[in-house]
């Protein structure tokens, strides 16, 4: 660990990751809590993709995009927390330059993905209710291929010039990274020369994420709802469909607000300590991926029914299974 200022002709090609400075004494214990949430988004999201992928009357655009949004969230949490468990139980905490940029590159990628897919299925939701007529005609294959271009044209010019610029820059000073990953501002404050493009950057990509998705999204939620609640007739509809967008509503802001806070800290200079910003930059990746399954699977009456009947067809199946091999036993 080299942290003393060297020279300028030097390069660090080798980092540690120093997440949660004041708990490395109780860094095994925080195994814990992050072992179970990250057993728990394994357990959710890879039950929701099985439920929507084996049932095909769920086979529709706005499941699909769900099924997604599940296979998103089990990769980019997968790129985070089983090499932050290496470190809190092993020490494991070292990682090349090569290895830094491209965990750097996977977790904004895949986050600005999860972007484009909340803001499509807002777009979906908008058309589905607002204009029913014109759904199937705009929603269609040839409108998720062409989502599916725009998405990673996007996301990968956008996030690869983010990480080139990091990579170009000269590291002679410390070599400890605060944080429990590679974070793209965590890396560039440790440069040794102007990191002014760098911090260019990460604004451009915030700008060209939340300031162009959320607008798109808060529209679309709010005509939503005041569609839904001119037309329902029942009160106990219009406090459903107020929940439900409401919650959608939440998760995304989280999502959104404490990823936006977490990536401008150092742009702004905000003065937030370094235990708090780590676990900022944990939950708004963490936390929407855990609630995810509940929010779209859950209280969602196709998916729930679905499970519910995939679970009684193959209980029914091993109670046969075990009925028909008792009888075996005993003739």
């Amino acid at each position: 660990m080299l942290e003393a200022p060297l020279s300028r002709n030097f390069s660090h090609c080798t980092f540690v990751l120093r997440g949660f400075p004041s708990l490395q004494k109780h860094r095994r214990l925080l195994a814990l809590p992050f072992s179970a949430s990250y057993l728990l988004v394994l357990l959710g999201n890879s039950l929701l993709v099985y439920v929507i992928c084996s049932v095909e009357r769920l086979h529709s655009p706005m499941y699909l995009l769900i099924c997604t949004l599940c296979f998103v969230d089990i990769l980019v949490v997968t790129t985070i927390i089983p090499n932050m468990l290496l470190g809190f139980l092993f020490d494991w905490n070292e990682i090349s330059l090569v290895g830094c940029l491209t965990q750097m590159f996977f977790i904004h990628f895949l986050s600005s993905v999860e972007s484009t897919l909340l803001l499509a299925m807002a777009l979906d939701r908008y058309f589905a209710i607002c204009r029913p007529l014109r759904y199937n005609e705009i929603i269609n294959s040839s409108m998720l291929v062409r989502l599916v271009l725009f998405t990673l044209v996007r996301s990968v010019s956008v996030m690869a010039t983010l990480v080139g610029l990091a990579g170009s820059l000269q590291f002679c000073g410390s070599n400890v990274i605060q944080h429990c990953y590679c974070d793209h501002m965590a890396l560039v404050s440790l440069a040794c020369d102007s990191t002014s493009r760098s911090s260019a950057a990460g604004l451009a990509v915030i700008i060209c994420f939340v300031g162009a998705d959320i607008p798109i999204i808060f529209f679309s939620y709010m005509k939503i709802l005041s569609v839904v609640l001119r037309s329902a007739a029942a009160g106990e509809d219009s406090r459903k469909a107020f929940h439900t967008c409401s919650t959608h509503l939440i998760v995304m802001m989280c999502f959104y607000l404490v990823g936006s806070i977490t990536f401008l800290s150092h742009n702004l200079n905000i003065p937030i300590p370094t235990d708090i910003n780590n676990s900022m930059g944990l939950m708004y990746i963490l936390f929407p991926a855990t609630i995810n399954p509940i929010i779209y699977g859950v209280r969602t009456k196709e998916i729930r029914d679905s499970f519910l009947r995939i679970f009684k067809n193959r209980a029914k199946k091993i109670m046969t299974a075990k009925v028909s091999s008792a009888g075996k036993e005993k003739s």
